[in-house]
């Protein structure tokens, strides 16, 4: 096993202590020792073998012994036998929003719930309200948690299916049977959560491409398999469908199976309303549904299906019926963002609060990536669960990147470190005093812990957004795809603020967030709102975020002068200095 796998399971070893009640000291022990192996900047294999491993602040004996056995065994009895001593079911209720490891432990001994059926049951039957530590309101809080869970059991994120599908596509195009080949649906179109995977081949030897991807790597089982289809389950438990056509029938099945169902309805009744017929096998001189070949006309891409129904190409990402038509009518489709026009991110965190690289290891990262700058911008002191910085530290770290800085510079290389912060916006002010934000470079203020009154959360960002050390909102509603819904926001009254007072809003490209959602940034940008792609990153890997930001981003018909980041670091400079500027008026 490597560090990141260790690390795994020595949380997991954590949960299940708690689970079983053991002492505390010790279950924070493995996760404080997770935290270490996470933070390491050599190989975990290198400190075993030279006998360092027990040198390191927070690994006892104990620790030592059972890291050792993980890394070069690949197994632990002590975490298999403490795994098969808690029922299965447990571990699952953690996935239930609001329930910890200690609640989890008193459902087990006093109602005996050992599964989310019985759980269930139990508040149905109002068993969890009459424990001491429950109540009425947390009871109602866990059947809302089941009823969100369920509605969501078979959706997966975008970059879960990215990481499954991407390969499978590259060994398809290497196929030699595969003419074209692409993805399809609303992994295509860059939707932030899907159902499943569409794959689209085209070739003269469809049986042989089906047998090729049904023994691909990742491929858990076949659940179909015909000559042209076949639906398989990939690992994440991911449905994924492949569909082969003839290469004269590849552009429109790619058109259809792309979707979405609304903009492919207002696509076929272009075609009838020019006396033509649009379906997955052609756009057909016919009157009628047809799969004639001899009508069919000669589109070899989907460009040449736009440019039949008299429309400018429309790009995967905005097919969904929401005014691409009227402006691929009138030639006024964007230019969309490229995730190559990015020069960085202006939201990070390093191991200062609860990130896991150094700054130099994150120098070195970012540079080699061919990044112009990238922020270190660490949590503020309320944020203590993620080891918040106060003043003092603050302080502490511009002087570190100050220096880190000047090495770049006597090194010849343009490449910057920013300095800066990502407070929190507590109920009646910020977590940091303007004199302190005024010495950072970069300010993003985000709302980590929101209540239920949706004019109160939104009083809060519209008061963060008119502080003129504030550049942007981070994360504007709290969201988790597929685990926690949004904060009660009126957003367009935030957009209006922010569109009021210069200030930028964050598309945050962590994959569970993609906030503020794209479906609002058309009217971001009619109000002059500019965009921030930021990766929070909490590991130097999180870079390749700026990929998918971009991604959701161009679904937001947002273009490269929409987006702060693409400027280069002399030009972002400037309007970062532009909202200060506002203090002086």
């Amino acid at each position: 096993m490597d560090k990141d796998q260790v690390a795994e399971v020595l949380n997991e070893i954590g949960v299940l202590l708690e689970l079983k009640g053991e002492n505390p000291f010790k279950t924070r022990a493995y996760a404080n020792a997770a935290r270490t192996l996470e933070g390491l900047t050599e190989p975990l294999e290198t400190l075993i073998a030279e006998d360092r491993l027990g040198g390191i602040k927070g690994i006892g004996e104990a620790l030592q012994e059972k890291i050792t056995a993980l890394v070069t065994t690949g197994r632990l009895p002590y975490y298999e036998e403490l795994k098969a001593s808690i029922p299965a079911g447990l571990i699952e209720l953690l996935q239930i929003p609001g329930l910890g490891p200690k609640k989890i432990k008193a459902l087990w001994e006093r109602l005996d719930v050992t599964n989310v059926a019985q759980l269930e049951a139990a508040c149905q039957a109002g068993k969890v309200a009459a424990l001491d530590g429950f109540g009425d309101k947390t009871q109602a809080k866990i059947l809302e948690g089941i009823a969100f869970k369920r509605q969501y059991a078979a959706r997966h994120l975008l970059s879960e299916a990215l990481a499954v599908a991407e390969p499978i596509l590259d060994h398809l195009r290497g196929h030699p049977d595969v003419i074209r080949c692409s993805l399809a649906g609303s992994v295509r179109r860059f939707k932030e959560v899907i159902g499943d995977i569409d794959l689209l081949a085209s070739s003269a030897q469809p049986a042989a491409v089906i047998d090729f991807f049904t023994t691909q790597p990742g491929v858990l089982s076949v659940s179909a398999k015909g000559d042209t289809k076949a639906s398989v389950i990939l690992t994440g438990g991911i449905q994924a469908d492949l569909r082969v056509v003839s290469d004269a029938e590849f552009p429109f099945a790619l058109a259809y199976f792309t979707g979405s169902k609304e903009h492919n309805i207002i696509m076929r009744q272009r075609a009838i309303q020019r006396g033509l017929r649009l379906n997955e096998y052609g756009l057909f001189r016919s009157k009628e549904e047809t799969r004639d070949p001899a009508l069919r006309l000669p589109c070899h891409s989907e460009e040449d299906i736009f440019e039949e129904l008299d429309l400018d190409y429309v790009p995967p990402e905005l097919r969904e019926d929401k005014g691409e038509f009227t402006a691929a009518e009138k030639g006024r489709l964007p230019r969309l963002i490229e995730w190559t026009d990015l020069k960085g991110s202006l939201h990070n965190h390093s191991n200062w609060s609860d990130g896991r690289h150094t700054l130099p290891d994150i120098t070195m990262h970012m540079h080699e990536l061919g990044l112009a700058y990238w922020a270190i911008t660490d949590h503020s002191k309320s944020s203590y669960q993620a080891n918040g910085l106060d003043a003092a530290r603050v302080r502490q770290q511009l002087g570190e990147l100050r220096r880190l800085n000047e090495e770049i510079a006597a090194a010849g290389n343009d490449f910057r470190l920013l300095a800066g912060t990502e407070v929190d916006i507590l109920k009646d002010r910020l977590d940091f005093d303007d004199d302190l934000l005024a010495e950072l470079e970069v300010v993003v203020a985000s709302l980590h812990v929101a209540g239920s009154d949706e004019a109160d959360n939104t009083k809060r960002l519209i008061r963060a957004a008119q502080n003129p050390f504030v550049h942007m909102l981070g994360h504007l509603t709290g969201r988790l795809l597929l685990e926690r819904e949004p904060y009660k926001v009126n957003q367009t009254a935030v957009i209006d603020a922010c569109a009021d007072t210069g200030t930028w809003i964050e598309l945050n490209c962590h994959p569970m967030r993609f906030d503020l959602d794209w479906r609002l940034w058309q009217y971001a940008t009619s109000k002059g709102v500019k965009c921030v792609i930021n990766c929070d990153a909490h590991r130097n890997e999180h870079a390749g975020y700026l990929r998918l930001g971009a991604g959701v981003a161009r679904k937001g018909w947002l273009t490269k002068a929409d987006v702060i980041n693409t400027l280069p670091l002399p030009a972002l400079r400037q309007e970062l200095a532009r909202k200060r500027a506002r203090s002086k008026r």
